[in-house]
């Protein structure tokens, strides 16, 4: 097997595997899915620069991988391609159904290659989905069919073997329910009740703390500097990203990293898609831009002179943030256990030990003189618990297994103690923040969950 072709299998099975994703359903490792999306690839081509970007092609959307990461490990070829199999859409670009337009959109600028790929992609996910999930596989087919529309460039053994995958769980659908649930309410359903207070206090948080709060000033020097004099400074200073003037105006940048000599020009990086955001735009679309990059660009006041690393999102303003949605999320957590046991019948969902933990816990408030309601005593993880024993509580909440909900408590659970201690939240928790924040930031402004 080609050498780059082994190295991507070792990067994208190791960035998986870090972060303990798992197939939704099965709860296989995640390679064993990028493995069926390569084999698929490889036959149909010989590319080994496709047949890597097949195993790195949710690397940047998954893990903490950017698409410059791909880029220095296997070449600027792989990461284009595997920067056009990734999604642009950001949690404010509107609903579930508004977003896919946005990626279908950017799906259909995309290459030949790259859309031969995500042929792949679809027929191995399409026969996951309807296989284990009913409910969202209504909702996948819809957006599978308007995929393929933008996808006639790719191969043509997968395209068609594609809608034929398509057509067999259309088709079992048919059998199993043929009064089949309105689609275009299942694409936009109407919310998972959260309170009128709750959802208030989650606008409030993701209106009040802006891009701008935590960019720091972008460097930049003249396209026509000499790099030895740009490397000097950008060294001394700590920088590794400075933007690039023309006519006195920032139009693209370098990477400290890039230069070795001559000027500046030749080293100059345009601005990808979706790269660049505006002062007041929220602190989601800022996350979401470092998932796929590694820095994001802020215009202020018409001039792009703001830069956001992932290290900034340490900031204490990001931290506080964060801690706070997660508050809100607990207390979204208690009003959903009152309305599923209005008379404390959730104790019984406990073990015997944890209920004790939170008794002497409720003592201790109480002898303080603080609040002493038992519910409130409880830890995160015991909140949750409860609710994923109920289906009719699990199914409100927007999970469709308890598997699924299990891990995604347990990924909140740790950011939140990492921010409680301030422990680094970029090297552990990098994956959960961007869940969480794209999850937040849909359900406040659309009333929707994400699958």
């Amino acid at each position: 097997m080609n050498d780059l072709v082994l190295s991507a299998i070792e990067y994208a099975t190791q960035a998986h595997a870090r972060i303990d994703q798992r197939r939704k359903y099965s709860n296989q490792p995640y390679d064993v899915h990028l493995k069926a999306v390569a084999n698929l690839v490889r036959e149909v081509a010989d590319d080994t620069h496709m047949i890597a970007a097949a195993w790195l092609h949710d690397a940047v959307e998954d893990t903490p991988a950017t698409v410059q990461d791909i880029e220095r490990e296997f070449g600027s070829d792989v990461a284009m391609l595997v920067s056009e199999l990734t999604d642009i859409s950001r949690p404010s670009d509107g609903n579930r159904a508004a977003r896919k337009l946005i990626d279908r959109q950017h799906t259909a600028k995309a290459s030949a290659r790259a859309k031969t790929i995500k042929l792949a992609d679809l027929i191995d996910n399409c026969r996951d989905i309807c296989r284990h999930d009913n409910r969202f596989s209504k909702v996948f087919l819809v957006e599978m069919e308007a995929l393929l529309t933008v996808l006639q460039e790719g191969d043509q053994r997968l395209y068609k073997r594609a809608w034929k995958v398509w057509q067999a769980c259309h088709d079992q659908h048919d059998k199993q329910d043929k009064n089949r649930l309105d689609l275009a309410r299942e694409v936009a359903p109407e919310g998972h009740g959260i309170p009128f207070e709750q959802q208030r206090a989650l606008r409030h948080f993701t209106e009040s703390f802006k891009a701008v709060d935590i960019a720091e000033p972008l460097a930049s020097f003249d396209a026509d500097s000499r790099v030895e004099m740009v490397q000097e400074v950008m060294r001394s200073k700590g920088w590794i990203v400075a933007g690039l003037r023309d006519q006195g105006l920032v139009s693209g940048f370098v990477q400290l990293d890039d230069l070795d000599s001559g000027i500046c020009r030749d080293y100059k990086r345009q601005f990808a898609k979706g790269q660049v955001l505006h002062g007041d735009a929220s602190l989601s679309d800022v996350i979401q831009v470092l998932t796929r990059h590694e820095c994001c660009f802020i215009a202020l006041l018409g001039d792009l002179s703001g830069i956001i690393l992932r290290s900034h999102i340490q900031k204490p303003i990001v931290r506080m943030w964060l801690f706070g949605m997660i508050t809100i999320i607990e207390m979204n957590l208690i009003s959903h256990i009152k309305e599923a046991y209005p008379e404390d019948d959730w104790q019984s969902q406990l073990s015997k030990k944890r209920l004790e933990n939170a008794k002497k816990l409720q003592t201790e408030r109480i002898r303080r003189g603080q609040a002493g309601d038992l519910l409130d005593c409880l830890q995160f993880s015991d909140k949750a618990q409860i609710l994923i024993n109920s289906d009719e509580a699990l199914s409100q909440l927007g999970f469709a297994t308890r598997r699924s909900a299990k891990k995604v408590i347990r990924d909140l659970e740790s950011l939140r103690n990492n921010l409680a201690h301030s422990q680094d939240i970029i090297a552990h928790d990098w994956p959960q923040i961007a869940r969480m924040t794209r999850r937040i930031e849909v359900l406040v402004n659309w009333g929707e969950v994400e699958e």
